[in-house]
């Protein structure tokens, strides 16, 4: 028996030093590069985001295309991020709102279809609604939220020229003198 105690002690020392020895002398993995999925010849965030083709809510897909020109407040959300939620019924009064003349709010889901049909059926958005699944995430990593962190927000302007970004819950006191700065 003492032999044996003897044996799983040396047995423990060794995969200790072992796995440490492992640990300090191997060099972390370099981060994988960024890669962005716009089509060819695409050069800006806008251009790739206008070059999309997305279902809304009800499932009907619909050309981005078509805000083209316009201000456009961007909100990037899911279901389940609570400070997405928060803010939707703050950017459907924005869009009812006399602002709401100067500027186009569309939604960008990042969730299944089926989930994004079953919330908006349950809140009422005053605003479009498209479903992008996980490929949505990517999207707004190319208008710079490299964390891929929710809500995320994108002001672009009817030049198609990006004016602010916003990572986090809107202030909306800060998005409102954004908008009245807007041509």
């Amino acid at each position: 028996m003492k032999k044996f105690a003897i044996y799983a002690v040396a047995a423990v020392l060794f995969a200790g030093a072992g796995a440490w020895y492992f640990l300090h002398t191997q060099q972390a993995p370099a981060p994988a590069p960024i890669t962005t999925t716009a089509p060819a010849g695409v050069t800006s965030p806008v251009a790739a985001m206008m070059a999309e083709s997305l279902p809304n809510d009800k499932g009907v897909k619909e050309a981005l295309s078509k805000w083209k020109g316009k201000n456009l407040l961007v909100n990037f959300w899911a279901p389940w991020c609570a400070p997405c939620v928060e803010e939707m019924p703050e950017l459907s009064e924005l869009q009812n709102s006399e602002l709401g003349k100067k500027v186009q709010v569309i939604g960008i889901g990042i969730d299944s279809p089926s989930n994004i049909a079953e919330f908006t059926q349950k809140v009422k958005v005053a605003y479009p609604v498209y479903v992008a699944g996980m490929s949505g995430t990517e999207l707004s990593r190319q208008f710079g939220n490299t964390q891929g962190g929710l809500p995320f927000t994108v002001l672009i302007g009817a030049d198609g020229t990006v004016k602010k970004t916003y990572l986090a819950r809107l202030k909306f006191d800060d998005l409102k003198a954004d908008l009245a700065a807007l041509n």
